[in-house]
């Protein structure tokens, strides 16, 4: 394993749970092996249609309410 590898990995021992495995997902993609699927709540698929269907009516956030949320969140 490479020192950047391991670096990587010592940084997400740190993070909770969930985004542990969001991690691990992504280097399983990455690495070409197949992981499971995320299964969403139906809230979460419920949050996904209201999305989409705020675009098809074309509504966006400003670049103005971008940056405020960046900001808040300190990104």
């Amino acid at each position: 394993m490479t020192d950047l590898l391991e670096r990587a990995v010592e940084a997400a021992r740190g993070l909770p749970a969930a985004a542990q495995d969001d991690i691990a997902r992504l280097v399983l993609q990455l690495a070409g092996q197949d992981a499971a699927p995320v299964l969403l709540t139906g809230d979460e698929r419920a949050a996904i249609a209201r999305s989409k269907a705020a675009a098809v009516r074309g509504e966006f956030a400003t670049d103005d309410e971008v940056r405020a949320v960046w900001a808040k969140h300190e990104l």
